[in-house]
Protein backbone atom coordinates (compact mmCIF):
# COMPACT_ATOMS: atom_id res chain seq x y z
CA UNK A 1 0.00 0.00 0.00
CA UNK A 2 1.14 3.55 -0.47
CA UNK A 3 1.35 6.01 1.83
CA UNK A 4 1.04 9.55 1.06
CA UNK A 5 1.96 12.00 3.56
CA UNK A 6 1.22 15.74 3.78
CA UNK A 7 4.17 17.99 4.31
CA UNK A 8 4.18 20.15 6.71
CA UNK A 9 5.97 23.53 7.33
CA UNK A 10 9.40 23.84 8.68
CA UNK A 11 9.96 26.12 11.02
CA UNK A 12 13.43 26.74 9.93
CA UNK A 13 15.60 29.81 11.07
CA UNK A 14 18.58 30.96 8.60
CA UNK A 15 21.68 30.45 10.70
CA UNK A 16 23.55 33.52 11.50
CA UNK A 17 26.10 32.27 9.07
CA UNK A 18 24.47 32.09 6.11
CA UNK A 19 22.57 35.33 6.80
CA UNK A 20 26.51 37.10 6.58
CA UNK A 21 27.28 35.22 3.47
CA UNK A 22 24.34 36.47 2.01
CA UNK A 23 24.83 40.06 2.86
CA UNK A 24 22.39 40.14 5.29
CA UNK A 25 22.23 40.89 9.66
CA UNK A 26 25.45 42.65 10.83
CA UNK A 27 28.21 40.95 13.51
CA UNK A 28 30.15 44.14 15.34
CA UNK A 29 33.11 41.26 14.81
CA UNK A 30 33.14 40.69 11.50
CA UNK A 31 33.91 42.42 8.03
CA UNK A 32 30.98 40.55 5.88
CA UNK A 33 27.52 40.81 5.70
CA UNK A 34 26.62 43.92 6.76
CA UNK A 35 23.34 44.93 5.10
CA UNK A 36 23.24 47.61 2.24
CA UNK A 37 20.48 50.04 2.95
CA UNK A 38 18.73 51.41 -0.04
CA UNK A 39 17.38 50.46 -3.57
CA UNK A 40 19.91 49.26 -5.87
CA UNK A 41 19.31 49.87 -9.63
CA UNK A 42 18.51 46.46 -11.42
CA UNK A 43 21.86 45.17 -12.94
CA UNK A 44 19.83 44.36 -15.88
CA UNK A 45 19.32 48.68 -16.01
CA UNK A 46 20.94 49.42 -19.64
CA UNK A 47 21.60 52.98 -18.52
CA UNK A 48 23.45 52.22 -15.28
CA UNK A 49 27.38 53.61 -17.08
CA UNK A 50 25.40 56.71 -17.89
CA UNK A 51 23.86 56.82 -14.64
CA UNK A 52 27.18 56.66 -13.33
CA UNK A 53 28.87 59.24 -15.47
CA UNK A 54 26.03 61.24 -14.73
CA UNK A 55 26.46 61.11 -10.95
CA UNK A 56 30.24 61.14 -10.93
CA UNK A 57 30.10 64.79 -13.14
CA UNK A 58 27.84 66.06 -10.97
CA UNK A 59 29.99 65.81 -7.70
CA UNK A 60 33.22 67.03 -9.57
CA UNK A 61 36.16 67.33 -7.18
CA UNK A 62 34.00 66.41 -4.35
CA UNK A 63 34.35 62.71 -5.67
CA UNK A 64 37.46 60.80 -5.57
CA UNK A 65 36.82 56.92 -6.78
CA UNK A 66 39.97 54.42 -5.71
CA UNK A 67 39.44 51.19 -7.96
CA UNK A 68 41.57 48.31 -6.08
CA UNK A 69 43.31 46.08 -9.18
CA UNK A 70 40.81 42.64 -8.45
CA UNK A 71 37.48 44.76 -9.25
CA UNK A 72 35.27 43.95 -11.80
CA UNK A 73 35.78 46.12 -15.31
CA UNK A 74 32.76 47.63 -15.38
CA UNK A 75 33.61 49.31 -12.04
CA UNK A 76 37.75 50.15 -12.63
CA UNK A 77 36.21 52.27 -15.89
CA UNK A 78 34.99 54.97 -13.34
CA UNK A 79 37.77 54.43 -10.73
CA UNK A 80 39.86 58.04 -11.04
CA UNK A 81 43.33 55.39 -9.79
CA UNK A 82 43.65 51.82 -9.55
CA UNK A 83 46.50 49.94 -7.35
CA UNK A 84 46.51 47.63 -4.74
CA UNK A 85 45.15 48.65 -1.10
CA UNK A 86 47.87 50.93 0.70
CA UNK A 87 48.78 52.79 -3.19
CA UNK A 88 44.85 53.66 -3.05
CA UNK A 89 44.52 54.56 0.58
CA UNK A 90 47.75 56.70 0.17
CA UNK A 91 46.32 58.10 -2.92
CA UNK A 92 43.46 59.49 -0.89
CA UNK A 93 45.53 61.05 1.38
CA UNK A 94 46.79 63.04 -1.57
CA UNK A 95 44.09 64.38 -2.29
CA UNK A 96 42.54 66.29 0.60
CA UNK A 97 39.94 68.81 -1.46
CA UNK A 98 37.53 65.22 -2.35
CA UNK A 99 35.05 65.58 0.02
CA UNK A 100 33.96 61.93 -0.98
CA UNK A 101 36.50 59.26 -1.04
CA UNK A 102 34.46 56.41 -2.44
CA UNK A 103 36.15 53.07 -2.59
CA UNK A 104 35.53 50.47 -4.75
CA UNK A 105 37.45 47.23 -2.96
CA UNK A 106 36.75 45.81 0.63
CA UNK A 107 36.12 46.79 4.05
CA UNK A 108 39.80 46.99 5.39
CA UNK A 109 41.10 49.05 2.37
CA UNK A 110 38.46 51.54 3.20
CA UNK A 111 39.38 51.30 6.92
CA UNK A 112 42.99 52.35 5.99
CA UNK A 113 42.25 55.39 3.53
CA UNK A 114 39.55 56.47 6.36
CA UNK A 115 42.75 56.15 8.85
CA UNK A 116 45.10 57.35 6.39
CA UNK A 117 42.95 60.67 4.91
CA UNK A 118 41.36 64.17 6.95
CA UNK A 119 38.36 64.16 9.49
CA UNK A 120 36.75 66.45 6.79
CA UNK A 121 37.14 63.84 4.08
CA UNK A 122 34.34 60.76 4.01
CA UNK A 123 35.29 56.98 2.88
CA UNK A 124 32.89 55.43 1.18
CA UNK A 125 32.11 52.04 0.80
CA UNK A 126 29.67 51.15 -2.09
CA UNK A 127 28.79 47.68 -0.75
CA UNK A 128 29.30 47.07 3.16
CA UNK A 129 29.00 43.60 2.49
CA UNK A 130 32.30 43.66 0.74
CA UNK A 131 34.39 42.39 3.29
CA UNK A 132 37.70 39.90 3.26
CA UNK A 133 37.41 36.79 4.69
CA UNK A 134 41.42 36.60 5.60
CA UNK A 135 41.04 39.84 7.42
CA UNK A 136 37.89 37.89 9.07
CA UNK A 137 40.68 35.15 10.87
CA UNK A 138 42.00 37.68 13.14
CA UNK A 139 39.63 39.16 15.51
CA UNK A 140 40.88 41.45 17.98
CA UNK A 141 40.09 39.06 21.04
CA UNK A 142 41.91 36.01 19.53
CA UNK A 143 44.63 38.34 19.08
CA UNK A 144 44.81 39.56 22.75
CA UNK A 145 44.29 35.74 23.46
CA UNK A 146 47.39 34.87 21.67
CA UNK A 147 49.89 37.51 23.24
CA UNK A 148 48.54 36.33 26.54
CA UNK A 149 49.98 32.79 25.42
CA UNK A 150 53.31 34.60 24.40
CA UNK A 151 53.42 36.37 27.86
CA UNK A 152 53.01 33.19 29.91
CA UNK A 153 55.35 31.78 27.55
CA UNK A 154 58.06 34.16 28.58
CA UNK A 155 58.18 35.31 25.50
CA UNK A 156 56.07 38.61 24.62
CA UNK A 157 58.73 41.18 25.66
CA UNK A 158 61.21 39.53 22.75
CA UNK A 159 58.10 39.25 20.01
CA UNK A 160 57.12 42.24 17.53
CA UNK A 161 53.99 42.09 15.87
CA UNK A 162 54.10 42.22 12.27
CA UNK A 163 50.33 42.84 10.59
CA UNK A 164 49.49 42.37 6.91
CA UNK A 165 47.59 45.70 5.00
CA UNK A 166 44.96 43.26 4.91
CA UNK A 167 43.73 43.30 8.30
CA UNK A 168 41.29 44.84 10.36
CA UNK A 169 41.69 48.62 11.93
CA UNK A 170 41.52 46.78 15.29
CA UNK A 171 44.41 44.35 14.08
CA UNK A 172 46.56 47.42 12.53
CA UNK A 173 46.00 49.59 16.27
CA UNK A 174 46.65 46.22 18.61
CA UNK A 175 50.20 46.08 16.41
CA UNK A 176 51.14 49.83 16.87
CA UNK A 177 50.37 49.45 20.83
CA UNK A 178 52.79 46.88 21.13
CA UNK A 179 55.38 48.30 19.06
CA UNK A 180 55.08 46.54 15.70
CA UNK A 181 54.89 47.73 12.10
CA UNK A 182 52.57 47.03 9.17
CA UNK A 183 53.87 45.21 5.54
CA UNK A 184 52.60 44.93 2.32
CA UNK A 185 53.24 42.13 -0.28
CA UNK A 186 56.03 44.40 -1.53
CA UNK A 187 58.21 45.65 1.59
CA UNK A 188 57.17 42.29 3.72
CA UNK A 189 60.98 41.80 3.68
CA UNK A 190 61.59 45.19 5.01
CA UNK A 191 59.01 45.36 7.58
CA UNK A 192 61.12 41.51 8.52
CA UNK A 193 64.25 42.92 8.53
CA UNK A 194 63.50 46.10 11.06
CA UNK A 195 61.18 43.86 13.20
CA UNK A 196 64.01 41.05 13.91
CA UNK A 197 66.56 44.83 14.50
CA UNK A 198 63.60 45.14 17.55
CA UNK A 199 63.43 42.06 18.79
CA UNK A 200 63.82 37.96 18.31
CA UNK A 201 61.09 37.04 17.28
CA UNK A 202 57.69 38.21 14.91
CA UNK A 203 54.43 37.60 15.31
CA UNK A 204 53.12 37.64 11.77
CA UNK A 205 49.17 38.41 11.06
CA UNK A 206 47.04 37.06 9.54
CA UNK A 207 48.47 35.65 6.52
CA UNK A 208 50.76 32.79 6.82
CA UNK A 209 51.66 32.33 3.68
CA UNK A 210 52.99 35.52 3.20
CA UNK A 211 55.10 35.58 6.68
CA UNK A 212 56.39 32.20 5.71
CA UNK A 213 57.45 32.87 2.17
CA UNK A 214 59.20 35.84 2.84
CA UNK A 215 61.08 34.14 5.94
CA UNK A 216 61.95 31.17 3.81
CA UNK A 217 62.69 32.52 0.94
CA UNK A 218 63.76 36.17 1.18
CA UNK A 219 65.68 36.25 4.11
CA UNK A 220 67.16 32.12 4.26
CA UNK A 221 65.11 30.81 7.22
CA UNK A 222 64.00 27.71 7.72
CA UNK A 223 60.33 25.70 7.65
CA UNK A 224 61.15 24.49 10.92
CA UNK A 225 62.16 28.59 11.96
CA UNK A 226 58.40 29.05 11.58
CA UNK A 227 54.80 27.81 13.39
CA UNK A 228 51.67 28.25 13.17
CA UNK A 229 49.24 29.73 15.68
CA UNK A 230 45.77 28.36 15.49
CA UNK A 231 43.20 31.01 17.13
CA UNK A 232 40.62 27.86 17.13
CA UNK A 233 42.72 25.71 19.50
CA UNK A 234 43.82 26.29 23.13
CA UNK A 235 47.40 27.87 23.23
CA UNK A 236 47.14 28.20 19.46
CA UNK A 237 47.67 24.39 19.38
CA UNK A 238 51.38 24.91 20.43
CA UNK A 239 53.22 24.34 23.60
CA UNK A 240 55.04 26.87 25.41
CA UNK A 241 58.66 25.03 24.47
CA UNK A 242 56.78 25.58 20.78
CA UNK A 243 56.64 29.21 21.09
CA UNK A 244 60.24 29.93 23.16
CA UNK A 245 61.59 27.62 19.81
CA UNK A 246 60.28 29.52 16.87
CA UNK A 247 61.39 33.04 15.17
CA UNK A 248 58.22 33.17 13.14
CA UNK A 249 55.17 33.03 14.65
CA UNK A 250 52.31 32.74 11.88
CA UNK A 251 48.74 33.44 12.07
CA UNK A 252 46.80 30.75 10.80
CA UNK A 253 45.12 32.93 8.14
CA UNK A 254 44.96 32.74 4.54
CA UNK A 255 43.41 33.98 0.99
CA UNK A 256 40.50 32.39 -0.05
CA UNK A 257 41.60 33.04 -3.70
CA UNK A 258 46.02 32.83 -3.62
CA UNK A 259 45.11 29.67 -1.47
CA UNK A 260 43.33 28.02 -3.75
CA UNK A 261 46.56 27.18 -6.32
CA UNK A 262 48.71 24.34 -5.91
CA UNK A 263 51.14 22.32 -6.73
CA UNK A 264 49.11 20.53 -9.24
CA UNK A 265 48.02 23.68 -10.49
CA UNK A 266 52.22 24.37 -11.49
CA UNK A 267 52.48 20.97 -12.78
CA UNK A 268 49.54 21.08 -15.33
CA UNK A 269 49.70 24.55 -16.46
CA UNK A 270 54.00 23.42 -17.78
CA UNK A 271 52.59 20.40 -18.79
CA UNK A 272 50.29 21.96 -21.35
CA UNK A 273 51.92 25.49 -22.43
CA UNK A 274 55.73 24.43 -22.66
CA UNK A 275 57.96 27.22 -21.96
CA UNK A 276 55.46 28.83 -19.88
CA UNK A 277 56.29 31.41 -17.21
CA UNK A 278 54.65 30.91 -13.94
CA UNK A 279 54.04 34.30 -11.75
CA UNK A 280 52.61 33.87 -8.48
CA UNK A 281 51.77 36.22 -5.45
CA UNK A 282 53.25 35.64 -2.41
CA UNK A 283 49.70 35.31 -0.77
CA UNK A 284 50.04 31.31 -2.34
CA UNK A 285 50.68 28.24 -0.11
CA UNK A 286 54.49 27.80 -0.12
CA UNK A 287 55.25 24.84 -2.00
CA UNK A 288 53.09 27.09 -5.27
CA UNK A 289 56.19 30.05 -4.22
CA UNK A 290 58.91 27.04 -4.56
CA UNK A 291 57.75 26.07 -7.87
CA UNK A 292 56.78 29.53 -9.51
CA UNK A 293 59.72 31.59 -11.28
CA UNK A 294 58.36 34.53 -10.42
CA UNK A 295 56.96 35.67 -7.00
CA UNK A 296 55.56 39.32 -6.44
CA UNK A 297 53.17 41.80 -5.42
CA UNK A 298 50.37 42.74 -7.54
CA UNK A 299 52.34 45.90 -8.70
CA UNK A 300 55.20 43.24 -9.29
CA UNK A 301 53.43 41.09 -11.72
CA UNK A 302 51.37 43.95 -13.91
CA UNK A 303 55.87 45.53 -14.14
CA UNK A 304 56.65 41.76 -14.88
CA UNK A 305 54.03 41.64 -17.60
CA UNK A 306 55.16 45.18 -18.64
CA UNK A 307 59.02 44.50 -19.01
CA UNK A 308 57.75 41.10 -21.01
CA UNK A 309 59.24 40.02 -24.46
CA UNK A 310 56.62 39.33 -27.25
CA UNK A 311 56.05 36.11 -27.89
CA UNK A 312 56.52 34.96 -23.78
CA UNK A 313 53.77 32.45 -22.36
CA UNK A 314 52.51 33.76 -18.91
CA UNK A 315 50.70 31.60 -15.80
CA UNK A 316 49.32 33.98 -13.28
CA UNK A 317 48.66 32.69 -10.10
CA UNK A 318 46.21 35.61 -8.86
CA UNK A 319 42.94 36.88 -8.31
CA UNK A 320 41.04 36.14 -11.89
CA UNK A 321 39.85 40.01 -12.89
CA UNK A 322 43.22 41.08 -12.87
CA UNK A 323 44.75 38.43 -14.69
CA UNK A 324 41.73 38.39 -17.51
CA UNK A 325 42.37 42.59 -17.62
CA UNK A 326 46.31 41.19 -17.99
CA UNK A 327 45.53 39.07 -20.70
CA UNK A 328 43.26 41.59 -22.86
CA UNK A 329 45.95 44.14 -22.34
CA UNK A 330 48.87 42.57 -23.53
CA UNK A 331 47.33 40.45 -26.12
CA UNK A 332 48.11 42.75 -28.49
CA UNK A 333 51.69 42.36 -28.07
CA UNK A 334 51.95 39.22 -28.71
CA UNK A 335 52.59 38.14 -24.57
CA UNK A 336 49.86 34.81 -23.85
CA UNK A 337 48.58 35.57 -20.02
CA UNK A 338 46.38 32.60 -18.75
CA UNK A 339 45.19 31.79 -14.81
CA UNK A 340 47.03 29.20 -13.35
CA UNK A 341 44.61 27.18 -12.08
CA UNK A 342 41.75 25.68 -14.79
CA UNK A 343 39.06 26.22 -12.13
CA UNK A 344 38.72 29.96 -12.23
CA UNK A 345 37.78 31.96 -9.10
CA UNK A 346 37.15 35.62 -8.62
CA UNK A 347 37.20 36.93 -5.35
CA UNK A 348 33.75 36.71 -4.10
CA UNK A 349 33.52 39.60 -1.35
CA UNK A 350 35.90 42.08 -3.72
CA UNK A 351 32.97 41.15 -6.81
CA UNK A 352 30.26 42.56 -4.14
CA UNK A 353 30.79 45.92 -5.34
CA UNK A 354 29.29 45.95 -8.83
CA UNK A 355 28.02 48.54 -11.30
CA UNK A 356 24.29 49.08 -9.59
CA UNK A 357 25.93 49.72 -5.90
CA UNK A 358 28.69 52.01 -7.22
CA UNK A 359 25.76 53.91 -9.17
CA UNK A 360 23.63 54.07 -6.24
CA UNK A 361 26.36 55.12 -3.63
CA UNK A 362 27.41 58.01 -6.18
CA UNK A 363 23.86 58.86 -6.85
CA UNK A 364 23.23 59.15 -3.00
CA UNK A 365 26.12 61.20 -2.57
CA UNK A 366 25.00 63.29 -5.67
CA UNK A 367 21.67 63.90 -4.04
CA UNK A 368 23.12 64.92 -0.63
CA UNK A 369 22.87 61.56 1.28
CA UNK A 370 25.84 60.28 2.53
CA UNK A 371 25.69 56.27 2.68
CA UNK A 372 27.97 53.45 3.87
CA UNK A 373 30.59 55.59 5.34
CA UNK A 374 33.53 53.68 6.86
CA UNK A 375 34.71 55.98 9.88
CA UNK A 376 37.40 54.36 12.35
CA UNK A 377 36.93 55.44 16.05
CA UNK A 378 39.93 58.16 16.87
CA UNK A 379 41.45 55.79 19.69
CA UNK A 380 41.75 52.44 17.21
CA UNK A 381 42.91 55.14 14.53
CA UNK A 382 45.74 56.47 16.80
CA UNK A 383 47.31 53.06 17.24
CA UNK A 384 46.27 51.86 13.62
CA UNK A 385 48.50 55.13 12.48
CA UNK A 386 51.11 54.65 14.88
CA UNK A 387 51.71 51.34 12.79
CA UNK A 388 51.02 52.68 9.25
CA UNK A 389 54.09 55.58 10.11
CA UNK A 390 56.65 53.16 11.30
CA UNK A 391 56.03 51.14 7.94
CA UNK A 392 56.54 54.55 5.99
CA UNK A 393 59.75 55.10 7.98
CA UNK A 394 61.15 51.80 6.75
CA UNK A 395 64.37 52.40 4.86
Amino acid sequence: MRVVTTAQPLDVQPTPLALLLLGREADPKSERGVECPGDLPSPSDPDLVARAGAAKEKLGDKVFILGHHYQRDEVIEFADVTGDSFKLARDAAARPEAEYIVFCGVHFMAESADILTGDDQKVVLPDLAAGCSMADMATAEQVAECWDALSEAGIADVTVPVSYMNSSADIKAFTGKHGGTICTSSNAKKALDWAFEQGEKVLFLPDQHLGRNTAVRDMGMSLDDCVVYNPHKPNGGLTAEQLRDAKMILWRGHCSVHGRFSLDSVNDVRARIPGVNVLVHPECRHEVVAAADYVGSTEYIIKTLEAAPAGSKWAIGTELNLVKRLANRFAPEGKDVVFLDRTVCFCSTMNRIDLPHLVWALESLAEGTLVNRIQVDKETESFAKLALERMLALP
